[in-house]
């Protein structure tokens, strides 16, 4: 909750800053909400056809990838098809599901496929055509569009790496020991990680609209992996639910349907190995996949030049847009091809500014929140993908620390933000 402003009007004071942090102390945080609030603006009323044609480009790219990819998987294990199989199921979730779910085209595109409140869910139909993945598209919406983006960086934030790796970070081993954790941890996440800790989100968001209390002794924050459900189990699922209602229907269509019908064409043709080719071919590519995932997602709000924060804040507000840039990262931008391969994860900062806006939007606002940002002071970091992987590892072994936010200014700016929230109220009435 947003602090109250102090009885004159004024913010409290705050203490000398480090070097690094020097910044805030002259950062007009309610200016810079204004421009970027009017920038918000503009880009939502310029969107139209040419957005709608963007994503219909990027789903055909999508889908070539996954054609050729499936039709080349039997003829021998090659590079190329593991390669595009993998774009496939990594721009179907990063570009198409994620900016879809947030509502990016709801009011752009005439099929109402493309309409956050239809796309994957109701039914496990609708989930087979527009969204198949490890994680549901129900568990991933209240994770990711809610919890993630309007907890940044916060302890409940259900993505904070700092948090979520502790066990790892506090491990009284060899650094090297470590080391030799990640390459499991990056081909394996989704299933590993992600899908067990989204639908506990679903099922903790189910637990609130009922008014049900969260049973005595359980912390909502803290993660539930495959390892949870193996040894201590969870109070919201069993892992039969999770194998079968998760996971279960992507397992069993990946891995047993889709390369099914080359047991019997192999043969046919003369080529008996086809079938296990495209077994090896999947399980390949998905092991790419969530290696090509983690490297553009876990590693855009980790590092230790990302800010993390005490406290919650109003969405929206001073404070909102102030965290989105000190705790995302943008990488290489600019292109159709280069934004593809990078699953315009690589727009970080802007889409955590503006959730619901279009790929394209992203495009046209990056150099513009560049520019605003520069000046007014506050940091901008593009780095490239592997600059940030190492980062994100060093944050995930203990070996450096995310930077936390100054706690008088966190305060400050809270006031402010209420201050500003109640001049805005006083005009409107």
């Amino acid at each position: 909750m947003c602090r109250p402003a102090l009885p004159s009007g004024e913010v409290s004071p705050a203490p000398q800053l480090q070097k690094e942090d020097e910044w805030i102390e002259t950062f007009d945080v309610q200016k810079f909400t204004e421009e970027i609030q009017a920038l918000g603006d503009k880009l939502e009323k310029q969107q139209g056809d040419a957005d709608v044609a963007h994503l219909q480009k990027m789903v055909l790219w999508s889908n070539l990838c996954g054609i050729v990819g499936l039709l080349t998987m039997g003829i021998c294990v090659n590079p190329v098809s593991v390669f595009l199989l993998s774009c496939f199921t990594f721009s179907r979730w990063t570009m198409i599901a994620h900016h879809t779910c947030h509502g990016g085209y709801d009011k752009l595109h005439p099929n109402k496929r493309w309409n956050r409140f239809r796309f994957g869910v109701g039914s496990g139909w609708r989930r087979f055509c527009d969204w198949l993945d490890w994680m549901m598209p129900e568990a991933w919406n209240v994770e990711h569009n809610n919890r993630h983006h309007y907890n940044l960086s916060e302890v409940e934030d259900p993505d904070l790496v700092e948090e979520n790796l502790s066990d790892i970070r506090e491990m009284d081993v060899p650094l090297f020991v470590k080391y030799m954790a990640i390459p499991f941890v990056m081909v394996t996440w989704k299933w590993f990680y992600y899908a067990p800790n989204t639908y506990k989100e679903l099922k903790l968001a189910m637990l609130r609209r009922k008014g049900t209390p969260i049973p005595e002794g359980v912390k909502p924050q803290e993660a539930v992996t495959v390892r949870v459900l193996l040894t201590s189990g969870t109070v919201f699922f069993s892992l039969w639910e999770f194998l079968t209602v998760v996971i279960g229907p992507y397992f069993l269509f990946r891995f047993i349907v889709t390369p099914a019908p080359l047991f019997l064409l192999g043969p046919y043709l003369g080529m008996p190995d086809m079938y296990s080719n495209a077994v090896k071919s999947l399980v390949l590519s998905e092991l790419l996949t969530n290696a090509h995932a983690f490297l553009m997602v876990v590693t855009n709000h980790a590092g230790d030049d990302m800010y993390r924060f005490g406290s919650s804040c109003r969405p929206f507000s001073g404070s909102f847009f102030m965290r989105q840039v000190g705790a995302s990262v943008d990488y290489a931008y600019g292109t159709d091809l280069i934004d593809f391969l990078h699953g315009y994860l690589n727009y970080q900062i802007e889409h955590h500014l503006w959730p619901a806006l279009s790929m394209k939007s992203y495009q046209k606002a990056a150099p513009l929140v560049k520019e605003i940002c520069q000046r007014h002071g506050i940091p901008y970091v593009q780095q490239g993908c592997f600059k940030r992987l190492k980062k994100t590892i060093d944050i995930m072994t203990g070996t450096t620390s995310m930077r936390v936010f100054p706690k008088e200014y966190e305060r400050k700016y809270l006031e402010l933000d209420a201050i500003a929230e109640a001049k805005k109220y006083k005009k409107k009435n």
